[in-house]
């Protein structure tokens, strides 16, 4: 493993421990473009952390488009992420539209907007989440990955919707709402009412609801499973935690150990999923 690859490992292993995981069960040839995909998602999934408004996270949303619409390693001269992500862009045909709807997107993470439906959190839960695996996908399997594509989309939506429900306490100091209006209308609430009311009776309710939209799109997900190539595992590896991450929010328990996440994956890269 190169300096760079280096680099990029250590950011993944610090700031998505899951997805660090998921490459050590991929080809030594296909990591160094994982660990840069890998690395851009946790970079832009890091803006709102480090602004105080929204239009410095736009422009630097922005600076990314530009970087990799110009194809040209030497654009992101300076930023480790942007030139080894423009160089496995290149390397692997990457479509350049996915990763300028995962920017989009992400806009949505800058403000406090409330999400508005389950429509738009599938949207957005498509267009980074999924996206991200069928990027990876790509890397690993160019020409098996396409027809995989829908079983992406599910298994994005599952792993992105737990996620959030993980961060749920950040996103209330935020005043942030991911849980949209049409679930929280259900269950009695206001995007107002579900941040600050942690421990009113209606939340727990939005929140069973999201676990339960999460699992829908998980066991669709699983249903198809079964079908995906070897090649493709890891790619999907960090479903293998959802379902216990999922658990532990029913529980109010949110934890793993880092050796059951191992043996988890290893069942999983080992055996498929069944």
């Amino acid at each position: 493993m190169g300096e760079g690859t280096q680099t990029l490992a250590e950011m993944v292993r610090g700031a998505d421990r899951d997805r660090y995981l998921s490459v050590l069960y991929a080809p030594e040839d296909k990591r160094d473009a994982l660990f840069a995909l890998y690395a851009f998602n946790a970079e832009i999934a890091s803006i709102r952390d480090r602004i105080s408004d929204p239009m410095p996270g736009e422009i630097r949303l922005q600076w990314w488009r530009d970087a990799i619409a110009a194809g040209d390693p030497r654009a992101g001269s300076g930023h480790p992420v942007a030139q080894a992500l423009v160089a496995a862009i290149a390397k692997h045909r990457l479509p350049l539209s996915a990763f300028d709807s995962y920017l989009e997107a992400r806009i949505f993470d800058l403000y406090d907007d409330p999400m508005p439906s389950r429509t738009d959190l599938e949207g957005y839960c498509g267009e980074t989440a999924s996206a991200v695996i069928q990027l990876a996908a790509m890397v690993l399997d160019g020409d098996a990955a396409p027809a995989h594509a829908e079983l992406a989309g599910h298994a994005g939506c599952a792993q992105a919707m737990s996620g959030l429900l993980r961060l749920l306490p950040i996103h209330r100091s935020r005043g942030q709402c991911y849980v949209p209006r049409d679930v929280l209308a259900a269950a009695g609430m206001t995007p107002e009412e579900f941040i600050a009311g942690a421990n009113d009776p209606r939340s727990a309710v939005a929140v069973q609801a999201m676990t339960a939209l999460a699992r829908e799109h998980l066991a669709s997900f699983e249903r198809h499973a079964k079908s995906l190539p070897q090649s493709l595992r890891p790619a999907f590896l960090p479903l293998a935690l959802t379902s216990a991450y999922l658990a532990g929010i029913e529980r109010g328990k949110d934890s793993m150990s880092s050796i059951r996440k191992h043996i988890q994956m290893f069942s999983v890269a080992s055996r498929g999923w069944r």
